[in-house]
Order: structure tokens, then sequence, then C-alpha cells
């Protein structure tokens, strides 16, 4: 090879080298400018998320504020959904807003403001004693009670502990009555081919066993059970109701009764919104909010949390890593 042919071979490798160097280069700053965009992005995320929370204390913050500073206003509180332990409808959630609620001097009066088709006995029961407590100590401030949709069964005993009812003309009212459920699959074991093995210590302990004959003495008893807790719902309306529940054989019967037919039962004290009974009974405008129930952006803010978390250490370990591509 003649030394121009050489000195041309080595301008071709060169030219080639310094083309891949070229390459690897321009591939270096690609991925360095990705991991600077990822990670700019993950501190606006992280950004946000703090100043979210941030927004979110000062929110509460101001929520609690309102309801210590406010001037003169109905306390509301609502009563939603199935009334049961694991509910946001539970006692002790709807007893805490009731003790805050009384406890305010700025509070001229309680709103119950109920939707729900009731639930648990218990639950109810602890809510309508609290109530009962509360009106007792604080004989100033009178507490109303306004029914949405629904109103009905352990609802509504909630609500006989207010001095007045008050629902929508199409509001749904009453049901006092208790229901005990179940399905019987005797029938169905012996088709399919299957035994039933149980083993217990007690006579009773199997109790309305779904997978044996029903057993008149257990059915007999339950019924007992049914009619004393049935029994206690109608003391409950009758000590909160008195004299104003009209004489009707349905009334404790089970039955529910649109807001209009209810009036005319004395289930109802008459037909009237939450604002009207703010503004036109306890002649006052404002109304507060004191439910207590979770906070959906804290809830929320948890959820990104986590999310964020698990962005800024997959961030960080993809910019530990982008350096040894130099």
């Amino acid at each position: 090879m003649s030394q121009s042919e050489q000195n041309d071979s080595y301008r071709t490798d060169n030219h080639e080298a310094i083309h891949a160097l070229e390459n690897v280069a321009l591939k270096s700053l690609e991925e360095q400018r990705k991991a600077r965009r990822w990670g700019v992005f993950f501190k606006l995320l992280t950004f946000a998320y703090l100043a979210a929370v941030t927004i979110a204390l000062v929110v509460g913050s101001a929520r609690t504020g309102l309801m210590g500073a406010a001037e003169e206003h109905v306390a509301v509180i609502d009563v939603d959904g199935v009334i049961a332990a694991d509910e946001q409808a539970n006692a002790n959630a709807i007893a805490s807003a009731l003790r805050r609620a009384f406890d305010n001097e700025n509070a001229a009066a309680i709103l119950l403001n109920i939707n729900s088709p009731g639930g648990s006995p218990v639950q109810a029961g602890k809510v309508y004693d609290e109530i009962k407590r509360l009106r007792a100590l604080h004989t100033d401030k009178k507490v109303y009670a306004s029914i949405a949709e629904i109103g009905a069964s352990g609802a509504y005993y909630i609500a006989v502990a207010a001095d007045e009812i008050y629902a929508d003309k199409a509001s749904l009212v009453g049901s006092i009555g208790v229901v005990g459920s179940g399905f019987g699959f005797v029938e169905t074991l012996e088709k399919l081919g299957v035994e039933r093995r149980q083993y217990t210590a007690g006579e009773h302990k199997a109790f309305l066993d779904p997978f044996a004959p029903e057993n008149p003495q257990q059915v007999e008893f339950w019924g007992g059970v049914l009619k004393v807790t049935h029994d206690q719902f109608v003391n409950v309306v009758r000590e909160g109701r008195g004299e104003r529940l009209a004489d009707d054989p349905t009334l404790f019967s089970g039955l529910i009764w649109t807001g209009e037919q209810a009036v005319d039962l004395g289930l109802l004290d008459g037909l009237a919104s939450p604002g009207s009974i703010a503004r036109d009974l306890v002649g006052v405008e404002e109304m507060v909010d004191y439910t207590v129930r979770p906070d959906p952006l804290q809830q929320a803010l948890s959820r990104l949390g986590a999310q964020i978390g698990a962005g800024i250490v997959a961030a960080s370990r993809a910019e530990l890593t982008y350096p040894e591509l130099r």
C-alpha cells in the first residue's frame, strides 16, 4: 500500500472514529437531558404535593377557625348513608360532631341533615341517647331533623330525638320495624350430595343454621328478640313524638310513607328544607357544617404521596445510572 493510500485509510478510520464518538456523545447528552427532564418533573410533582399539603392544613385550620369564630349560626350534622360502626354514619363520629356543636356558644341550634335508609339499632340508639343527654345539658338549644330523600328505620330512630322533624313532601319516612333475615340451603345440599358436619358445645350454638332444617323453638326465640327490639323502637318514637302521633294501627308496622303522608301521621312536624329551617324557624341565615368525615383531600394526598415516593426513588436511581454512560 502506498503512502497516499495509507494516509487516506488513516483519515477514513479517523473520521469513522470521530463520527462514532460524536454519536456516543450525542446519545449521552440526550440521556442526560431525559434524566434532567424527569428530575425536573418529579421535583415539580414533589413541590405540588407539598403545596397541596400546606393548602389542606390551611383550609383545615380555616374551617376550624370558622367553626370557632363564626357569628351566630346553625350547626349542621350529616347523617348520610347506612348507619353502622364501620360506615361514615357511625355513632362515634356523629356524637363527636354533636358535642362540638352543643359546646359552641355561637351555634344557635343543631340541624341533623338526614339521608339514610337506617342500619344498626345499636349505633342509632347511641346517637339518640347522646342527643337526649346533650339536650338536657343545653336546654337553650333546639335540635331539628331534616330528612332528604329518605329517613327510615334507624335513621328515623335518630330523628325522633330532635325537637322537631321536617322533610320534603316526596321524602320517604318511617319504616318503624325490625328485620332479621337469612337463607335456607338444606335441599340444595341434598341435591348436591353434600353432607353437613358441624360440631358445637351448647344446645343452641348453631342457632338458625342456614344449612340445617328450621328449629321451631329457635324461630320462636328469634321472633321474641325481634319483638323486644321493635318494642324499644316504638317506645323511643312514642317518647319523642308524644301526642303528635296519629292513632293509626299501621304506624309501627314497618310501612314507609311520603313526607306529605308522614305529616298527617304525626311523624313529621311539617315540610321544609334545611335552609328554610335555619332562616324561618331558627332565624339565622348562616349554616356551618360540623360533620366529622374523612377528608377527601387528605386521602387523595396520601395516595399521591405513595405514588410520588415511588417515582422519586425511580428518578433518583436513574440519575445515578446515567453518569456511568459518560
